[in-house]
């Protein structure tokens, strides 16, 4: 059976304009996962499991789930992604959804941003989500619909009302374009502020490849830990814009400005 998943060798470019410019760029991998093909991969690629550790591995539970104190955690990921369109008014139960994420690597991960693209029977793009998670690891998502569709890019501008950055206010909007993935990756996210300037610019430009246990072996080793790579680049970069003196915003800033978060961070208390 003809493997509908694939992998994308990419780069990430961050360029912020204000108050003080600050670039840099990276590279990356990402999985373009076919959904219902996550069983069928575990058992042709000796490199990839779902929900067991391996070298790359799925695990359902860290993907999207509803914002309940206690989330159904015998759901799969296509179900609460299933769960989740219907909210918004969307059958998904017919609908091919792929995902573009980092998989586990030996057991760690951590996805700034994923994006479920929602196909119909003849191949056309109905909707996407985009899962854009902090290094609290809480989770918020945007929906497009029909509305949000131009030609093959999803575009929307929304306040995101959401922690992602201590130096970017969570009542800042974000400016999505985000184009169907094909041969080539072009997906755009920068920020706006609150008088309407653009001061972020970000993006994630990549090129098609085939995903076979030759592929994941070439990966893992062409950037060893990348999930892990992402998250000290995240805190490298963070203490350069402190020494810039970049404005900081603590998370417990405005907490009421944290809206519709799933996998809320609960401090422990001592």
């Amino acid at each position: 059976m003809q493997i509908n998943s694939s992998i994308y060798t990419a780069k990430v470019m961050h360029h912020r304009l204000a108050p003080k410019k600050h670039s840099f760029w990276y590279s990356v991998y990402m999985f373009y996962i076919d959904l219902d093909e996550l069983d069928l991969l575990d058992k042709k690629l000796r490199w990839f499991s779902r929900n067991k550790f391996n070298l790359f591995s799925f695990r359902d539970s860290e993907h999207l789930q509803l914002p309940k104190e206690n989330p159904d955690q015998t759901k799969n990921a296509r179900q609460h992604v299933e769960s989740y369109l219907k909210e918004n008014g969307i059958d998904g139960s017919r609908l091919k959804i792929k995902l573009l994420t980092n998989l586990n690597v030996l057991g760690y991960n951590f996805n700034p941003v994923s994006f479920y693209y929602c196909f119909d029977e003849q191949g056309n793009p109905v909707c996407c989500v985009a899962e854009i998670s902090n290094t609290y690891r809480e989770m918020k998502l945007f929906f497009f619909g029909k509305d949000e569709l131009h030609g093959d890019t999803f575009t929307k501008i929304t306040t995101k009302y959401f922690y992602v950055s201590p130096f970017i206010d969570h009542d800042d909007a974000f400016d999505f374009k985000l184009r169907v993935p094909a041969d080539k990756l072009d997906i755009k996210i920068d920020d706006i502020d609150k008088q309407g300037n653009r001061f972020f610019i970000s993006t994630l430009t990549g090129e098609k490849k085939s995903l076979t246990n030759t592929a994941l072996l070439r990966y893992f080793f062409s950037i060893p830990f990348i999930p892990l790579q992402i998250m000290g680049m995240i805190h490298w970069q963070a203490f350069k814009l402190w020494i810039k003196k970049i404005p900081f915003h603590p998370k417990a800033e405005n907490p009421e400005l944290q809206r519709n978060v799933y996998k809320p961070y609960k401090p422990q208390i001592k």
